[in-house]
């Protein structure tokens, strides 16, 4: 048997998600058929549901505004340590320099 082709990676709008939540609270179908009547991944729709919850307050967790603030703050450190380790070479160098 051959291996399934990983699928592409898809970007979707808030709006979808929240549509797709909605509809699964409704309870008119199961988490699986919203997942294949809208040709997504039932793990996506779980997660997003999962995140839903976590923004109502309804669940322990990272909220979704805190998850953006908390990659923004490790995008900041990994910047910052990369300064930090140019700055230490530069220091190096003209220390060299100097003797």
């Amino acid at each position: 048997m051959g291996k399934k082709k990983p699928r592409p990676r898809r970007s979707f709008t808030p709006e979808f998600k929240a549509e797709i939540v909605e509809l699964c609270r409704r309870g008119d179908r199961s988490v699986g058929q919203i997942a294949k009547d809208f040709d997504l991944t039932e793990t996506a729709v779980r997660l997003w549901v999962s995140q839903a919850e976590v923004d109502a307050g309804d669940r322990d967790g990272l909220t979704s505004s805190e998850h953006e603030e908390l990659a923004a703050l490790r995008r900041e450190n990994r910047r910052l340590r990369e300064d930090v380790e140019v700055l230490k070479r530069a220091t190096a160098f003209f220390a060299k320099e100097t003797r």
